[in-house]
């Protein structure tokens, strides 16, 4: 009847949609983990105590080089560049939690863990 097949493409339009966000949640999070593009180059001078980090990538005009704890003082900079890397992967490691958390909320998996 045509009420049943207005149903099935209903249901079939959903399950695609549903399908296309699992893709486009799976592309973002495997993004995550590919290479930039470009690195900054950041030059080893273990030798020199202080830097100024107001020319470094990702400073921005209204607040400059935001370091509200003082993290940053009195390091050189091979320790700014593991500072830097351990927070670009806390970053994409926060990026697929937030993606495990939407995705069962939109696909669930067939049949019961524990029926009862």
């Amino acid at each position: 009847t045509l009420c049943d097949s207005t149903l099935r493409k209903r249901s079939t339009t959903s399950a695609m949609m549903k399908s296309v966000a699992v893709a486009l949640a799976l592309l973002e999070g495997a993004e995550a983990f590919s290479p930039a593009g470009l690195k900054a180059a950041v030059p080893s001078r273990a030798g020199v105590a202080r830097m100024s980090y107001e020319s470094e990538l990702g400073v921005i005009p209204p607040t400059g080089f935001f370091d509200p704890l003082g993290l940053s003082k009195n390091i050189d900079e091979e320790t700014f560049a593991q500072y830097r890397t351990a927070e670009l992967k806390h970053g994409r490691v926060a990026q697929l939690c937030v993606i495990g958390y939407i995705v069962p909320e939109i696909y669930r998996f067939p049949g019961e863990i524990a029926p009862g």
